[in-house]
């Protein structure tokens, strides 16, 4: 069993990126389906609305908060290097970290920005947008799976 502030950070972190898993899960089974069955035109107009609504703080917290909560758990883990636990504390916050915010910042986000480009009704947006659905939809469970994973890890780290 771990001690110190380790059970604190491990929960913390456990409960962070399986809500983060649930996000990027509910977007790829509900959201990413539902969009794909508009006319691409549309499919695209409320794709790029989500994206703005996105940058919205609600959001933006909550993501980049639990990115700085896996940072931080990974610096006391370093720093402190507990007798129990180090492993998966490191585990579950390279998990987070690279497959959900390093996924994000290089596959979700370029494609987001290639999406805008061109005005939804465009041929070059009606074109890309199917190869956008699959691509942005795959890195999106990449997300869910390493976000949901680091929650596991985090969770194993109590035990």
């Amino acid at each position: 069993m771990i001690d110190g502030p380790y059970p604190v950070l491990a929960m913390l972190g456990a409960l962070a990126t399986g809500l983060m898993a649930g996000v990027f899960c509910a977007f790829s089974v509900l959201v990413m389906r539902g969009l794909a069955a508009l006319p691409a035109a549309q499919g695209v107009a409320a794709m790029n609305a989500i994206n703005s609504s996105a940058m919205a703080p609600a959001f933006m917290v909550l993501f980049l908060g639990v990115a700085v909560l896996c940072a931080v758990i990974a610096v006391v883990t370093f720093v402190l290097w507990p007798d129990h636990g180090t492993v998966h504390l490191l585990l579950g916050s390279a998990l987070y970290l690279c497959g959900a915010f390093g996924v994000t910042v290089m596959a979700n986000v370029p494609r987001n920005e290639a999406l805008a480009r061109p005005a939804p009704g465009a041929p070059e947006a009606v074109v890309y947008w199917p190869t956008y659905l699959r691509e942005w939809t795959r890195w999106n469970h990449v997300r869910a799976f390493a976000s949901a994973v680091a929650a596991l890890v985090y969770a194993l780290a109590l035990i």
